[in-house]
């Protein structure tokens, strides 16, 4: 089976939890859908504020809350270094809008946003001068700190306070857990912290230390319950921003992701979201989560790829629907210059694939190294996705900064631990990589010059070796069986729409044997397909795919609307035929 063809794998489906989310009132179809994807009880689709886990849980979170809370009274400035991508532009506007609900006046609140090219990842000593003309008392990172051991020793030597709040793995020095000498750290993944939810991403972060920051001055008798700031206007962002950095979405997301939602649909969202909804062609009065990580995520995190990210947190700040609008079709323009971008380094990196795995037999390596000189570091990451789909390994690709470092961005696959990866390769060769970081399944290094690449590859190919055997080299698509055709309505497709879907709770895909009656090409680059299902006829399509498929096989879908004239048709969009 060659590296992209996938195994059909059917969910399980427990029927005792099938049938308890019935009896609780949710339709056959969604209990078992529900039911495939690990929920075994009503209570975890409970998507109410009040289900949300405490604050109180999250270790630092009650320390921070007195620091801040510290600061605005006594007028200190407070800093906040945010990071260039979506999540931490979101993390820093929910910080600055929440502060200033919660007392801090406006001269106090400031931000400071890194260069991916000049300045790197994180709060370096260079972030920490960066900071210093606006005068702050106080740092707080969002959304990054976690491993930024010289960064804040600076800014203590320097006197300030710093509160890192972060949602990355910590720095492993010589195999040892390092945090950095912060006054504060809010981390659900550092040490000794017992938040049941290790997903929360750098947005969700910032809003539990907001939640826990109102506690605290409540307690100090700012204001009391009734009177006290509302933050779920907030939800939207926080919405925005875990989507977009493809956190899982366990049930504290799920809650978190379906508040947002909720707000945007019913309008009450930033003129930043809105407008952004506005710029990407959407409607927000019928936002999914599919709208947050396709639509507006990319075009936020546009800004940070290829131009300065102040753009898209002042997007997002903005109270001034026109002027949102405005920064939003500037990020649409940054988006689109994006794509070409891609566009044009996705083709030369799947030429050097095709000869890699030319020189292989036609076969994938255990993981995939490239380099071009002419690579835009800001799109790297994006190149790694695609190819990593395309050939299931795990995939790193560089490009040449301006100092003539090389800057990688990986991404990997089930089983195969990103991060603790890179860790093994610095320990078998202490001096190759200059910095690394990162998760599981996304993860970053920087090499000191392209006479380092073919060392690299080397060691990374070592390790997926002696990690990855055949099942794990082996693309699989977990599905939901079949589907009846009772269930091929416009009614069913906006039920399904409406629930969270994402990142480890991900949307529904069926599966059915089919017979193919017709297949051409349309707009150059999709197949569309005219199959019979069950004895009847339908539309499908697949985007980004102009190979010939079989005359039959089993077709693995989703379902969405198409809308032409006014009319409403479901469609199936195909991610296999085998």
């Amino acid at each position: 089976m060659a590296a992209n063809t996938p195994q059909l794998l059917t969910r399980e489906v427990p029927p005792r939890a099938a049938w308890a989310l019935e009896q609780a009132g949710h339709t056959p179809l969604l209990a078992r859908l529900f039911a495939a994807r690990g929920v075994r009880e009503p209570l975890e689709l409970d998507d109410g504020l009040a289900r949300l886990l405490p604050p109180e849980s999250l270790l630092g979170a009650t320390a921070a809350a007195q620091l801040l809370a510290d600061a605005i009274l006594a007028g200190e400035r407070i800093c906040l270094v945010a990071d260039y991508d979506c999540d931490g532009a979101t993390a820093c506007v929910v910080a600055l809008r929440g502060l200033a609900l919660l007392g801090a006046k406006p001269e106090q609140l400031g931000y400071v946003v890194p260069d991916r090219a000049v300045h790197g990842y994180g709060l370096t000593p260079a972030i920490v001068e960066l900071a210093l003309p606006q005068r702050p008392q106080v740092l707080m990172t969002v959304d990054n700190g976690i491993a930024s051991i010289a960064g804040v020793a600076h800014a203590k030597a320097l006197g300030l306070k710093v509160l890192v709040t972060d949602h990355h793995l910590p720095a492993l020095i010589d195999g040892q857990i390092v945090l950095p000498e912060a006054d504060a750290i809010v981390n659900p993944n550092q040490p000794a912290c017992s938040f049941e939810s290790k997903n929360l991403a750098g947005v969700g972060v910032a809003f539990y230390v907001l939640l826990a920051l109102r506690s605290e001055l409540r307690r100090r008798g700012a204001f009391d319950a009734a009177s006290q700031p509302k933050l779920d206007g907030l939800l939207d962002l926080v919405a925005l921003g875990t989507v977009a950095d493809v956190v899982k979405l366990d049930a504290n997301n799920r809650r978190l992701v379906a508040q947002g939602l909720k707000r945007m649909r019913a309008g009450r969202v930033q003129p930043g979201v809105q407008a952004l909804f506005t710029a990407a062609g959407r409607d927000c009065s019928r936002a999914t989560g599919f709208d947050l990580g396709f639509a507006l995520g990319p075009r936020i995190n546009a800004a940070g790829r290829l131009s300065d990210m102040t753009l898209g947190i002042e997007c997002l700040l903005s109270d001034e629907p026109s002027r949102a609008l405005e920064l939003a079709k500037q990020l649409d323009a940054i988006n689109r210059e994006r794509r070409e971008i891609e566009a044009d380094m996705k083709e030369q990196a799947e030429a050097k694939l095709d000869h890699i795995m030319s020189l292989l037999d036609g076969e994938p390596p255990a993981a995939l190294c490239l380099f071009e000189a002419d690579f835009h570091e800001g799109v790297v990451g994006i190149i790694a996705s695609r190819l990593k789909d395309r050939v299931h390994r795990p995939t790193f690709v560089f490009a040449q900064g301006a100092d003539g470092q090389l800057k990688g961005s990986g991404r990997s696959i089930p089983g195969f631990h990103l991060r603790d990866a890179l860790d093994l390769v610095s320990k078998r060769q202490p001096e190759l990589l200059k910095k690394f970081g990162g998760h599981a399944m996304a993860a970053g290094c920087t090499l000191a010059d392209p006479r380092s690449f073919a060392a690299f590859n080397q060691a990374l190919q070592a390790v997926a070796a002696e990690w990855l055997d055949a099942a794990a080299l082996t693309r699989t698509l977990r599905t939901d069986g079949p589907l009846s055709p009772e269930f091929f309505t416009p009614d069913t497709v906006r039920s399904l729409d409406a629930q969270v879907w994402g990142q480890a709770f991900e949307a529904p895909l069926f599966c059915d044997q089919v017979d193919v009656i017709s297949q051409r090409i349309v707009g150059e680059r999709h197949l569309k397909l005219r199959i019979r299902q069950a004895g009847v006829l339908r539309d499908a399509i697949w985007f980004s795919h102009i190979d010939p498929v079989p005359e039959s096989g089993r077709m693995a879908y989703r379902l969405s609307l198409d809308e032409y004239q006014g009319q409403q048709r479901v469609q199936m969009i195909v991610e296999a035929l085998v």
